[in-house]
């Protein structure tokens, strides 16, 4: 039986635990640590699963889940690293934290998996990247797909690829909640009131991003299916253009890529 242990219970944790409860695995299958016995005790209760505050009873399961604070992870992973099976499966998700320095607190040959999910995976939509390290089989990451997939959209790609991820989709939440604010914002402005502007302006962002996803149209065709000649659509995107936010986004992207690159450059220097 494949059992799967979380060091580390935080609200990451917990969403990927829920999402897997509802098909992939059972409770029984399923142990988490917690830093303090009251969060143990509203897992165990909520969820029915072992939940303890010994990260040693997590690091002995078949798939092992890194999912503390990157600040910690080293301290953790001297702690459990005697506990970790050699034939288990390490999936880590400690933000900007390099396989390399996961495998060097490991018996050597560990299979590792890192994982960049963001933050939507709370209510089941996130959008995660994964990459294997140098031992992780196509299994392996088959198998992080599958648990990563419970909670939202999955995508495999090299390590070398995370930072931009991180500077994308791992960032870019709080980019999303910065132009809903504003959007709310102006809705107020011409005069609605905050809350029909604020639903209008969230389900204006989900409708359309449902609408890209499910038609995988070009973005720029799909905008144009709003823009007619002379019409108010066009007029704002002018406005838009003219203030730079194209530019302004792709360049938030491109400072928290190079942010991200800085920080696990800045670990790995630490480890060595």
């Amino acid at each position: 039986m494949t059992t799967i242990g979380f060091i580390g219970a935080g609200n990451m944790a917990e969403a990927m635990i829920r999402g897997l409860l509802r098909g992939t695995f059972t409770a029984e299958q399923i142990s988490a640590s917690a830093p303090r016995e009251e969060r143990a005790r509203e897992l165990r209760e909520r969820y029915a699963i072992e939940a303890v505050t010994d990260n040693k009873v997590p690091a002995a399961a078949r798939i092992v889940v890194l999912s503390v604070k990157p600040q910690i992870l080293s301290r953790v992973l001297e702690e459990v690293a005697d506990a970790i099976a050699p034939d288990a499966l390490v999936i880590s998700i400690a933000a900007g934290i390099p396989v390399a320095a996961i495998q060097a607190r490991l018996a050597s040959g560990t299979r590792v998996v890192r994982a960049m999910p963001n933050t939507p995976a709370l209510v089941d939509a996130a959008a995660t990247a994964i990459a294997g390290g140098e031992h992780a089989r196509e299994s392996d990451l088959a198998d992080a797909k599958r648990i990563f997939d419970a909670i939202g959209l999955t995508v495999i790609l090299e390590e070398s690829q995370l930072d931009a991820v991180t500077g994308l989709s791992g960032s870019g939440p709080a980019y999303v909640f910065l132009i809903l604010e504003a959007l709310s914002d102006a809705g107020v402005k011409v005069g609605l009131s905050r809350r029909t502007a604020q639903l209008l302006a969230a389900q204006t962002v989900l409708g359309s991003a449902k609408l890209l996803l499910e038609t995988n149209e070009h973005p720029g065709r799909l905008k144009d299916m709003v823009t007619s000649p002379g019409g108010t659509a066009i007029t704002g995107l002018h406005t838009l253009e003219n203030g730079g936010v194209r530019t302004t986004l792709m360049n938030a992207v491109e400072a928290a890529t190079r942010r991200s690159r800085e920080l696990g450059e800045a670990i790995l220097k630490k480890e060595s």
